[in-house]
């Protein structure tokens, strides 16, 4: 299987890292529905005016990221896409579906609230059916161990045949925040160096995260 790993873009602020204020976690769910510019096309998105566990808002970094990607396209072609993670409203799903009608499916946190939010926004925004979501628990050890997996055991081969292909290796693409926490920051990237990962920064706060090339060193 052919995957290419997206990070959450909705955790992750632009220049300001500004946050919204927080609210009492007791709060009731509610929504708010705004329109917001993608490039090449406007979105009508629901956000939570407050979730304990979601990102609710979106952040400058999500319209970043999507222009980076739109200007690195080339890396989504023939890919299969998951937006590893949270999702968050599925904003930047939704955009890369419509912009490029790629296979990709959405992951947040184990809340059917914000599966059903991010299913609302797939229908006013044209995309039928909904896009498939997988539920999951944040915790980077495990999303280290879930990449080293992917990356590493990933063998495409023609069933039929029983031979290799020559399909592009799945790289995981991550846009991170400035000011998400030195601690945070410590435990992936250091994870990922101890599982054998390497990350390259590719982009404005945009990395790649791939098996690391084995040297004479490490043999």
């Amino acid at each position: 299987m052919d995957i290419a790993l997206f990070s959450p873009s909705s955790l992750f602020a632009g220049d300001d890292d500004s946050t919204p204020e927080e609210e009492t976690v007791g709060t009731r769910q509610s929504y708010e529905e705004r329109s917001h510019e993608f490039p090449g096309m406007e979105l009508l998105i629901r956000e939570f005016s407050f979730h304990q566990l979601n990102a609710n808002l979106l952040w400058p970094g999500t319209f970043a990221f999507a222009e980076w990607l739109l200007q690195h396209c080339s890396w989504l072609k023939g890919r299969r896409i998951i937006e590893l993670g949270s999702s968050g409203t599925g904003a930047l799903a939704i955009f890369l579906g419509k912009s490029f009608g790629v296979d990709i499916t959405t992951s947040d946190f184990d809340d059917e609230e914000v599966e059903e939010n991010i299913a609302h926004n797939c229908s006013v925004n044209g995309i039928t059916p909904v896009l498939p979501h997988i539920r999951h628990v944040k915790q980077y050890p495990n999303l280290i161990k879930s990449l080293s997996f992917l990356l590493k055991s990933y063998k495409p081969k023609d069933e039929k045949a029983g031979i290799d292909l020559a399909l592009p290796q799945p790289a995981f693409l991550m846009s991170w925040k400035r000011r998400i926490g030195k601690e945070d920051e410590e435990l992936f990237f250091t994870g990922c160096e101890n599982a054998g990962l390497a990350a390259e920064h590719v982009g404005s706060r945009v990395y790649c995260i791939s098996p690391r090339k084995t040297s004479q060193v490490d043999q």
